[in-house]
């Protein structure tokens, strides 16, 4: 599996697991006095996110991306359903190389 499509997959499970943090292990803590759920999908969100930065930083280094580029990844891996947005990018970017595998 190529960076980039390492970065998507674990972009993609990081920001689900966000989301199950943000809209369902919070008001379980919150409204249901059930904190295990934080500290079980937290602690899910925690190793996915390490996994995110160190895949982000693998695809930086490689296909030398901008320092601001790094940062607008990172930052979208901190926003609920950023990391969606950032995979369609990513995605693009593995189309137009694939687009000029083929050219080649």
């Amino acid at each position: 599996m190529s960076a980039l499509r390492a970065l998507r997959l674990v972009g993609f499970l990081e920001g689900l697991s966000f989301l199950v943090l943000l809209g369902v292990a919070m008001p379980l803590k919150y409204l249901f006095e059930l904190p295990i759920a934080v500290r079980i999908v937290g602690s899910a969100h925690g190793l996915l996110f390490l996994l995110f930065v160190g895949a982000l930083i693998r695809v930086a280094s490689e296909r030398d991306w901008p320092h601001r580029r790094s940062l607008a990844a990172l930052v979208a891996s901190l926003v609920p359903f950023g990391t969606f947005v950032l995979d369609r990018a990513l995605k693009r970017e593995i189309e137009g190389d694939t687009q000029a595998a083929g050219d080649g």
